[in-house]
């Protein structure tokens, strides 16, 4: 095939540029025939207000630019049809959304976002998976007509797989990625986005039958190991259970390949999916994405069938290799004319931008000594090349929001083999799930075996659960930050059996788990200052003898002391043993040092055993046998035969009477200690318990400010509040002036009134009117009384010393009987005043309490 030159495009602008009416007419119902073009138009256009201003001239009309690419292209489409007869014809200018032919490259538009998530090719891929629905092709066997530009699949979520392509390999264009939408054809499974007969990735990868490790040459010196002891009937029926196992996997894969092989148009279907190339962005080597799933394929995968051709925004390849057997042996070298023919011969590629750029570098350095002409008539001497282009794509934009509801609907249903997985958009569900997945024992998908959800954004901090139907166990996981540090909890609702594990660097004791039981509990530490690691204790059960003979003569002859020893006598009634482990402590001797000790209170007998010393293989050890508690009084009373010792050097002395009497004293301390720190393990665990119920029953969701959905509801919320103080402080002035507001206050604020109590409350109302209005006029009188006492006191002390004043002293009194006089005047004014605004504004009151419409219905009868 010959490449096309500059020359021959020109040659093809003159007449495609200036076509005929018949050609007008004859190309016009070849633009709008496609199979979902003129509904899906019509669909999402007029759901736009103003399509016709919002979208840009690039989407209705060509450019000069765009005219001559067409018609190179279409150029390039004959002569392909005349070399290569037995193929397809070429997926070059499909129409968009307004019904106008764009070539396929210039629909790509290299979109760099600023969202962390969309970085990486992981993001983009999952990104284009989650938020489009899709749209098979119909039919199957054969390109699509039209080519949605990826603002209007945003907008719509319904894309085919070509749309969903383009839109992921403008993505990733612009994440710096060199990656080229490839048209070809897949399997079934693969175009229709079928996944039942695919294993759930979040099971993990299937075990692989037939794999066995090579077994080690045998050694003859080596001692034979001694013959395992079986049951010939066990064997048998493991082996014929492996057997019927087996046969049902073969059975199913047998029906999973004819269902697979029954495709009358496999290896006809069309799909299109991106090819990333290694090099840029740390890529090791090429591989496929499929833009359904958002998944990564190796380039020989058996999904993918044959390519057809491959494109980016700079330029077209068709693939001339064979793809009888797949994509298996096909290098991806879209340099190499020998397998790839370019559309634009000479066109720019990333690999000669980036011989560009270095060359450009070359000259800027070499400038200063070559002349301008010089260098002008190198630059003189480039062949002119016809250049792809720019998109006719407005800028992607891609929303928070749009990243945080993900799926059409804000959720999506996935079928697996055996399985279904659920999606859900954070804040959807009031208990805040985001992902479910449910396994089943058959392919039908009837019978649950597993179910396990996901959840964000709970104030429990619950994480993760899951509920098995076989063993009717219940998992669930938390995140750092409950109380009690729990971060792990299984309870068996048969057993009532319950595992937990708990956040060590949270909690004081260093607890790290706890396995409870009605017949034992189990607990691990870590970072303890005492060196403990393990506790193991067993407790009586039902039916059995509580203790032994000595322990029942024990709790006969033991008498109650304070409300804590008879808790913890309570405590050890209920257990039979406690174990203990310790780690070694290196600032003691391995002799003095334990490692174990057991509490056989069943038995009333302490066993020790320590450490072991360097060079030995066997540890020192001692047993204790309690006395009773009416007969140890005093250290004299300890004896040689309460304790036996095993100590491993034999030249060290043994140990005196009084310091084996105080170690069995601090024994019997660490025995209670042990009994009560079991007693309030057993509470905690109750604690946890209800205070799971609690939260179950009331979930509370934490909204974060920096999402969407978050600032929204924080947004509400803060309205909300406003919204309220306004009311409130309207009810506040709206009881300042109600006189009924006090007297209400002791009836509850009823908000309707009974006859007795709406007479009762209009009498008291005016007898508190009037009361006030007496105390009023009381006050009034007083201050005029009290007015006149001072002025009389005032004129007899003058009549007394006026003989013997001075001038000073006359003025000065002149202008204190003048004062006295106003104010005189003033509350004698006041009170008149007073007498006779009083018997209105009872009046006042009166018809105002007979208006009131909660006292009106009553004192109207």
């Amino acid at each position: 095939m010959e490449a096309v030159a500059e020359s021959e495009g020109q040659e093809e602008v003159r007449k495609v540029e200036t076509p005929t009416e018949e050609e007008e007419d004859d190309e016009e119902p070849t633009t709008l025939e496609g199979p979902r073009c003129v509904p899906a138009r019509e669909e999402l256009l007029l759901t736009l207000d103003n399509a016709d201003k919002l979208c840009p001239e690039s989407y209705r009309r060509n450019s000069p630019n765009e005219v001559r690419l067409m018609a190179v292209a279409d150029s390039f489409q004959r002569q392909y049809a005349h070399l290569c007869p037995d193929r397809r014809p070429l997926l070059l200018c499909p129409t968009n959304e307004w019904g106008v032919r764009k070539f396929v490259s210039t629909t790509l538009r290299p979109a760099a976002t600023d969202h962390p998530e969309l970085f990486t090719w992981q993001g983009c891929a999952s990104f284009v998976a989650d938020f489009l629905s899709l749209e098979p092709l119909e039919p199957p066997e054969n390109l699509p007509r039209s080519l949605f530009s990826s603002t209007l699949v945003l907008q719509s979520q319904r894309a085919t797989c070509l749309e969903a392509s383009t839109l992921l390999c403008s993505l990733l264009l612009g994440a710096n990625y060199d990656a080229y939408c490839v048209s070809g054809y897949a399997s079934k499974d693969t175009c229709l986005l079928d996944r039942s007969l695919l294993r759930c990735p979040l099971l993990g990868a299937p075990p692989q039958a037939g794999t066995s490790e090579q077994e080690p040459p045998e050694n003859k010196y080596l001692v034979k190991p001694a013959t395992e002891l079986r049951s010939r009937f066990v064997t048998q029926q493991e082996e014929e259970k492996k057997k019927r196992e087996a046969e049902a996997a073969s059975l199913e894969e047998q029906q999973e390949g004819e269902r697979r092989a029954d495709d009358p148009l496999r290896g006809l279907r069309v799909h299109c999916w991106v090819l990333v190339l290694s090099g840029s962005r740390d890529v090791p080597q090429n591989f496929f994405i499929d833009p359904l799933t958002g998944d990564s394929h190796a380039p020989d995968d058996q999904r993918f069938l044959g390519v057809e051709s491959a494109w980016n925004h700079l330029n077209y390849y068709v693939n001339m290799q064979d793809c009888s057997s797949g994509c298996a042996d096909m290098a991806f070298d879209l340099e190499d004319p020998s397998r790839w023919e370019p559309l634009l011969y000479g066109a720019l590629s990333r690999r000669t931008l980036a011989l560009c750029v270095c060359r450009k570098k070359e000259r800027e350095m070499m400038s200063r000594l070559l002349k301008k002409e010089e260098q002008e008539e190198e630059d003189g001497e480039e062949p002119g090349v016809l250049e792809m282009p720019r998109s006719w794509v407005s800028y992607i934009d891609i929303s928070k929001e749009d990243l945080e509801t993900r799926w059409p609907g804000r959720q999506e249903t996935t079928r697996y083999r055996k399985a279904t997985l659920e999606h859900f958009a954070p804040h959807l569900n009031p208990d805040g799930l985001v992902r479910r997945l449910t396994t089943y024992e058959d392919l039908a998908c009837t019978e649950e075996v597993a179910v396990r959800s996901w959840y964000q954004h709970r104030d429990d901090h619950l994480q993760e659960t899951e509920v098995n139907e076989v063993d009717n166990s219940t998992t669930q996981r938390f995140t750092p930050g409950r109380t009690f540090g729990v971060l792990f909890h299984r309870f068996w609702s048969r057993s009532e059996k319950h595992d937990m594990r708990f956040s060590g660097a949270a909690r004081v004791d260093g607890l790290v788990r706890r396995t409870l039981s009605p017949e034992e509990m189990t607990e691990t530490f870590e970072g303890r200052k005492d060196f403990l690691f393990h506790r193991h204790a067993v407790f009586l059960q039902d039916g059995r003898a509580s203790t032994s003979e000595s322990t029942s003569e024990s709790t006969s002859e033991s008498t109650s002391e304070s409300d804590s020893d008879s808790d913890s006598d309570e405590e050890e009634q209920l257990l039979q043993e406690v174990l203990e482990r310790f780690h070694r402590d290196r600032s003691k001797p391995a002799h003095a040092d334990v490692a174990q000790r057991v509490f056989l209170l069943a038995e009333g007998r302490i066993e020790v055993t320590y450490h072991l010393e360097d060079h030995r293989c066997v540890a020192s050890r001692r047993s204790f046998v309690k006395p009773l508690q009416s007969k140890r009084s005093k250290a004299e009373d300890f004896r040689r035969d309460m304790v036996s010792s095993f100590q491993v050097d034999a030249s060290e002395e043994p140990l005196k009477n009084l310091i084996l009497s105080q170690m069995l004293d601090d024994l019997i301390k660490d025995e209670k200690e042990a009994s009560l720190q079991i007693k309030m393990s057993r509470k905690e665990v109750e604690d946890i318990l209800s205070r799971r119920e609690t939260e179950e029953q009331s979930v509370g969701l934490h909204f974060s400010p920096w999402t969407t959905s978050g600032a929204a509801q924080a947004r509400s919320r803060r309205q909300e509040m406003e919204r309220q103080a306004e009311e409130e402080q309207t009810w506040l002035q709206e009881r300042k002036t109600d006189v009924l507001a006090p007297l209400l206050i002791p009836l509850g604020d009823p908000e309707a009134l009974s006859a007795e109590d709406a007479r009762r409350l209009y009498l008291q109302c005016l007898a508190e009117s009037k009361w006030r209005l007496l105390e009023k006029a009381e006050l009034i009188q007083q201050r005029f009384e009290q007015e006149t006492q001072e002025l009389q006191r005032k004129q007899q002390w003058y009549q007394k010393n006026q003989l013997h004043m001075a001038l000073l002293e006359r003025e000065e009194y002149q202008k204190y009987c003048a004062e006295k006089t106003l104010r005189i005047s003033v509350a004698k004014k006041r009170l008149s005043m007073h007498v006779k605004a009083a018997p209105l504004e009872c009046q006042k009151l009166d018809e105002r309490l007979r208006n009131d419409p909660r006292l009106a219905p009553h004192l109207l009868t």
